[in-house]
């Protein structure tokens, strides 16, 4: 994509009008990531919350398999609003500025973000609303199997060469 100005994005009601509200309070307050954010809200297509097509769409609670700066491996979180974030590993604050830039984003969509002092490219390859699990199940297959092959007890382990 050459133009990241123009990316659609879509973000169901109900999602729509608790992110304005947090983001609206949080731009009062000179919040940087807040009025980012809010543009996005602004400029995003409301859907009903029942849209077949947010299967697609990264909308809070979740789950997003995600590249930045196409360098980096592959990182999958959960977006959540401030007041669910538990866990630096396994969750994207909707407030930070990778959860602003994610939320809203389809699959196969990409865009800018600004954090730590440079502007860095987001694109979203996989999103899912099942349990953690069913997304590890879905990226690398049965997990439980792929642990048992590398981690049997019949395994010498290393050996002095």
């Amino acid at each position: 994509m050459n133009n990241h100005s123009l990316l659609d994005i879509t973000l169901p009601a109900s999602d729509h009008r608790r992110l304005e509200r947090l983001a609206l309070l949080g731009a009062d307050q000179g919040d940087v990531d807040a009025r980012f954010l809010l543009s996005e809200i602004n400029r995003a297509e409301v859907v009903s919350d029942r849209a077949a097509r947010l299967d697609r769409i990264v909308t809070m609670g979740s789950w997003v398999t995600f590249w930045i700066n196409w360098g980096f491996p592959r990182d999958t979180r959960q977006l959540v609003y401030p007041e669910d974030y538990t866990s630096e590993r396994t969750q994207i604050s909707v407030m930070s500025p990778l959860g602003a830039a994610l939320v809203g984003l389809r699959v196969g969509s990409e865009i800018p973000f600004f954090t730590a002092g440079r502007t860095n490219v987001v694109r979203v390859e996989c999103v899912s609303r099942g349990h953690p699990k069913d997304v590890v199940r879905v990226l690398f297959g049965n997990p439980a199997v792929h642990a048992r092959k590398l981690f049997s007890d019949d395994d010498p382990g290393p050996s002095a060469a």
